[in-house]
């Protein structure tokens, strides 16, 4: 299994989201980039967005990795806490509460270097999954620790 700084470096990213309150599918290609700095990783993902109905967007998002106590410790970018997990486990998983919705997360690195990342979202107006598939992008060497 990974260990924190095989994370680092270029990574293909293809989402998918299933929305179940609207029955919408939509999809999310691009890459992510994992980049050492201030004592972790700085994750910062960018592409398109695909929407039934709607033209192509761009999307981005960034948030902060620790390595902390053997865990990845996951924080936005604005420095609050999103989540943990044990990147040696092969099937690691994670809870968000941000009331009153729930985001549930399970990863799977049963096929490292290309790793999965699985979100359940619930709450009153939010009944999502979201899976998203990481891939070492071209001449990118992921490494296993």
């Amino acid at each position: 299994m990974p260990i924190f700084w095989a994370f680092a470096g270029s990574w293909v990213l293809e989402r998918h989201v299933d929305d179940r309150l609207t029955g919408q599918q939509g999809r999310f290609a691009g890459e992510a980039w994992l980049t050492p700095g201030d004592g972790g990783l700085h994750y910062r993902e960018e592409g398109q967005l695909i929407l039934p109905g709607r033209r192509p967007m761009h999307a981005e998002r960034c948030y902060q990795w620790q390595a902390e106590n053997g865990k990845v410790a996951v924080y936005f970018d604005d420095g609050r806490p999103f989540h943990r997990f044990d990147p040696e486990l092969v099937a690691p998983e994670a809870r968000h509460d941000c009331a009153p919705d729930t985001y549930d997360v399970a990863y799977d690195f049963s096929d490292w270097p290309r790793w999965r990342a699985v979100w359940v979202v619930t709450g009153p107006r939010k009944d999502y999954r979201m899976v998203s598939d990481y891939a070492p992008a071209q001449g990118q060497a992921a490494s296993t620790g």
